[in-house]
């Protein structure tokens, strides 16, 4: 590994003396950065462009990386409350904190996940008083009606 580093921390590879640029490698830090950026939701394209390397090589060198993607967040979120958790029970007071607020946030989005999978009610629509006033007007005007009818049912003689 190269002792000389860019303005941005990647390492710069000394010169073999053959042509071509060398065959790049994925090294643990690689994929341990592969593994965050899927975390927090990042494309491919920008990885790989972020890697220095075309989309064919990064898909190559983590495609292992690749295959776990819609398990990166929580596997990331687990890291940090294992993290947490070993921060409190060495008496850390704020990692306590954190544990709590993270423990508030995997309950709601528990809490969401069952929501979601529940059928919504189609909600009624809202109406207005004098559509009320005339639906029961209605109401009663059909059932004065029915009493009426009734009522001459019964003192009709034949």
């Amino acid at each position: 590994m190269a002792d000389v580093f860019d303005l941005f921390g990647n390492p710069v590879e000394a010169a073999s003396g053959k042509l071509g640029r060398p065959r790049k490698t994925a090294t643990l830090e690689d994929r341990n950065k592969v593994k965050m950026l899927l975390a927090v939701g990042w494309s491919n394209e920008r990885i790989s462009g972020v890697m220095h390397m075309s989309l064919p090589t990064f898909r190559r060198l983590f495609f292992q990386e690749l295959k776990i993607r819609s398990l990166a967040r929580d596997m990331f979120d687990a890291r940090r409350l294992e993290v947490a958790m070993n921060s409190a029970l060495a008496g850390n007071v704020g990692a306590m904190r954190q544990v709590d607020r993270l423990m508030e946030k995997f309950d709601q989005m528990e809490a969401e996940r069952s929501f979601a999978g529940k059928p919504r009610e189609e909600a009624k629509p809202k109406v207005g008083k004098k559509i009320q006033d005339e639906a029961l007007a209605l109401d009663a005007d059909a059932a004065l009606a029915a009493e009426l009818e009734q009522e001459t049912k019964q003192n009709v003689r034949h």
